[in-house]
């Protein structure tokens, strides 16, 4: 493993410009030093819960508890069959004196705080805990419109996925580590199921923290391109879209804020749709047509230009022609219609 690319002596509160360009990850050391928030965690764990609850509007969060045998790793059961931790709700400042007293219990239970919005949250967190994502507005284009998420709990390891959206994650408390792998490693991280997950997005089976090579040999090879960083209160980390990484909650109290935003339009369905599909009706295809199958996709979309489609006069090109709102709209009625008549 080698260390993740670093920037100092940042803007505090402001990315640099032309982050996302290289699709490369990198620490941005103090991005949000200045929030707060990170001053008060950096005081004390306490003041930390104090600050947080100040902000907090009074809703239930959504809590993943395991017992203290699973070691901070959400995951899935010895057998595959269910998950390692049970689901409850919570008022939050009730969660975070649960955290605060268990903070000096050795093997305490883990709990876990995963994507909870912030705005709904933590209403008024933003107003002075927040990023400009201006710098990232380019060729005319307004910057994105990113989803602010929480994350919080005791000590996690929330085992390597992939994440479609681009993702600034900065450390407001506690320690984080992270270790990220570039997309081409998926065939060395020996993948799970990708319908039935811990939390939505398909994980490696492998644990970093004692690998089995005998059952995982390729892993060793994924390891060999991995990158790996560890943040302090203050830091922040971007992850390019399709980045596989594990994250690390390494002390008693943690808290991330996450920015998630996607560099395509909203009309867009999620490209996992097309692979279940794909598996329903491509896979399992002899060989041949598989082959052919995959020349299409290649002429269609992987490899689609302007001469694609040029020889088809613009009003009759449909699902070809570039796609709008409205037609995206189309053209997902007419697959709904197709899937119904099976």
């Amino acid at each position: 493993m080698k260390p993740i690319r670093e920037l100092h002596d940042l803007v505090p509160g402001r990315l640099p410009s032309h982050l996302i360009e290289a699709a490369q990850p990198v620490v941005l050391r103090g991005l949000v030093s200045h929030w707060p928030m990170v001053r008060e965690a950096r005081r004390s764990d306490r003041a930390a819960v104090d600050y947080l609850h100040g902000c907090w509007r009074g809703a239930p969060v959504a809590i993943m508890t395991g017992p203290p045998e699973i070691d901070g790793r959400i995951f899935y059961n010895d057998d595959l069959t269910g998950m390692n931790f049970g689901r409850a709700d919570a008022p939050l400042p009730a969660l975070m004196e649960e955290l605060l007293q268990l903070a000096e219990v050795e093997r305490p239970p883990c709990y876990y705080v995963g994507s909870t919005t912030v705005d709904e949250c933590l209403p008024s967190f933003r107003a002075h805990n927040d990023l400009d994502l201006s710098s990232l507005a380019t060729g005319g284009t307004a910057a994105p419109e990113a989803l602010a998420s929480v994350w919080l709990g005791n000590r996690s390891r929330i085992a390597p996925h992939y994440d479609l959206p681009d993702n600034i994650a900065c450390v407001a408390a506690g320690h984080r580590r992270f270790t990220l792998f570039p997309p081409e490693q998926l065939p060395n991280l020996y993948v799970g199921p990708i319908d039935f997950t811990p939390a939505g997005q398909p994980v490696s089976l492998v644990d970093l923290k004692q690998p089995d090579f005998e059952r995982f040999p390729r892993f060793a090879t994924a390891l060999e391109h991995a990158q790996v960083a560890e943040l302090e209160p203050g830091d922040a980390l971007y992850i390019p879209s399709m980045w596989w990484h594990q994250v690390e909650a390494l002390d008693a109290f943690n808290v991330l804020i996450n920015y998630w935003w996607r560099q395509s339009p909203a009309h867009m369905d999620p490209p996992v749709f097309a692979l279940m599909l794909a598996l329903l009706s491509l896979r399992d295809l002899p060989t041949p047509q598989r082959r052919a199958w995959q020349g299409i996709f290649d002429h269609y979309v992987f490899n689609a230009d302007g001469q694609t489609s040029a020889h088809i006069p613009a009003h009759a090109r449909h699902a070809l022609a570039p796609i709008t709102a409205e037609g995206a709209g189309h053209l997902r009625a007419h697959l709904i219609q197709r899937l119904r008549q099976r």
